[in-house]
């Protein structure tokens, strides 16, 4: 039993390392301002781009542009959150059993 616990154990540990190592690339977009701003972040909820059309940009608004750039990038990182969480699970499916409370983090 004790053979087979470890096994299972390096199994869980080697998916972990693979999906970790897909989160960073993986990637999610997010906009916001009809695609004015639009927000790309990874797996690992690290921006990766920020891009703003010229159109917004403009000195007299610049608190709407800050606003933008803040909804599109927490729509991105939730996005990625969840992503994550996804993968995450993918990796663990059928290794684990269903214990509630049980889960692991995106790394």
């Amino acid at each position: 039993m004790k053979a087979n616990l470890q096994g299972m154990m390096k199994q869980i540990e080697e998916r972990l390392a693979q999906a970790q190592a897909n989160l960073e690339r993986i990637t999610v977009s997010a906009d916001a301002g009809g695609g004015m701003v639009r927000v790309t972040a990874n797996g690992r909820q690290q921006i990766t781009k920020i891009q703003i059309e010229k159109e917004v940009v403009n000195p007299e608004e610049v608190e709407m542009l800050e606003d933008l750039i803040a909804a599109a990038v927490n729509k991105a990182l939730e996005d990625s959150t969840k992503m994550a969480k996804e993968e995450m699970a993918k990796a663990t499916s059928g290794l684990l059993p269903n214990i509630p409370g049980l889960s692991f983090p995106a790394l």
